[in-house]
């Protein structure tokens, strides 16, 4: 069984890396913050004192941190790459740009070293439930290798593409689930313009033909207390969308607006659904 490096203990990077543990995989950490390896009371794990002594001791070093530059700065900077074994594979579950994916991948082949960009979606009730899906790019005999790994916190390992496929995955899942925002928005708007009671129309809504992930998920997953934040987190993904189809000019132009808009009146459709 392959030794695994965690980095990245946050509101997905814990739990995922609790399920990695509770499925037998010797499970090595590091964290910048002594508090964030709080949450590894429970569960079997070695803390290593240095990101390169944690590199040295694992076959696959999986990454869930904020930004691209933070994965390359832990790569490279912060000695990752230089640390792991030929043959290893580093593993980003952060959400990117495909391009970035591409360029970590590049960064490792002197090292010998494969990369793999699998970001999950789901958030972090979803990953406590080890129901997330995980959206895979990357050598495909690599892929299979680890998709038993994936497995344990994921009810669904999708393989998508060479490098960078799995960021464009996620990307466009969350677009869609935007835009889907700004569809229910524009429906209740119009519902609530005809005086029509909106709790019995959301049942309506939620129970036929007409119900998304995106609706079902006001209230149970997005509150009137974290939908500010969440509001954040689809805007910065929004932007990586836009950088990641720039290629394509203006057509991706009204997808693009039309997400933004989506989260941008996420506050309004949660207070109008009373979540």
């Amino acid at each position: 069984m392959p030794v695994i490096g965690f980095i990245g203990l946050g509101d997905q990077g814990a739990p995922i890396a609790q399920a990695i543990a509770d499925a037998g995989y010797p499970l090595h950490v590091w964290a910048r913050r002594p508090e964030s390896l709080k949450v590894l009371d429970t569960y079997p794990h070695t803390v290593q004192p240095t990101v390169a002594a944690l590199a040295a001791a694992c076959d696959v070093v999986g990454l869930c941190l904020r930004t691209d530059a933070d994965n390359v700065a832990i790569a490279t900077d912060g000695g990752l790459l230089a640390g792991m074994r030929r043959g290893a594979v580093l593993v980003n579950h952060g959400t990117g740009l495909p391009q970035q994916a591409r360029h970590l991948t590049e960064l490792a082949a002197p090292y010998g070293v494969d990369v793999v960009d699998a970001p999950v979606s789901g958030g972090h009730a979803v990953a406590v439930a080890r129901q997330l899906t995980t959206i895979v790019g990357g050598d495909p005999q690599v892929v299979e290798r680890l998709t038993p790994l994936f497995a344990t916190f994921s009810k669904k390992v999708i393989a998508v593409g060479p490098a960078g496929s799995g960021q464009f995955g996620k990307l466009f899942n969350n677009t869609l689930m935007m835009m889907n925002h700004q569809n229910a928005l524009d429906v209740f708007r119009l519902a609530g313009s005809l005086g029509l009671p909106i709790p019995p129309l959301l049942e309506v809504l939620l129970s036929g033909s007409a119900s998304s992930f995106a609706l079902q998920a006001i209230g149970p997953s997005v509150t009137s207390q974290n939908v500010a934040h969440l509001q954040t987190l689809e805007l910065v993904d929004m932007n990586l969308f836009a950088g990641a189809t720039a290629s394509l000019g203006d057509a991706a132009k009204p997808v693009v607006d039309r997400a933004v808009a989506g989260a941008r009146g996420l506050n309004e459709l949660t207070a109008l659904l009373g979540a």
